[in-house]
């Protein structure tokens, strides 16, 4: 698993995942002691927009996890105020 993988989470993955989750990855944590076959992960919950909406470290059946085809790119933040541009007396913006 590498870093900006985009996979999702169910019940195969962890008993956890009742309601699935997308995660964009951050890292994989090979320091952690596991079970065989399971790993724990660094990643940012993603909503169905594909923003992230929370930081979590996830403790996920390597099976269990599924890819997904077309991960969904971030997008950027709307700025805070809008850039006002005068032309004459045409307020435009």
């Amino acid at each position: 698993m590498r870093a900006g993988d985009v996979i999702r989470l169910t019940t195969a993955a962890s008993v956890q995942f009742l309601r699935p989750v997308t995660v964009r990855v951050i890292r994989e944590l090979p320091d952690r002691h596991t079970y065989d076959g399971w790993l724990w992960i660094d990643g940012y919950e993603l909503s169905a927009a594909g923003d992230a909406v929370a930081r979590r470290e996830l403790f996920v059946m390597r099976d269990g996890v599924r890819w997904e085809a077309h991960p969904s790119a971030p997008r950027k933040p709307r700025s805070a105020h809008r850039q006002v541009i005068r032309r004459g007396s045409v307020r435009v913006g």
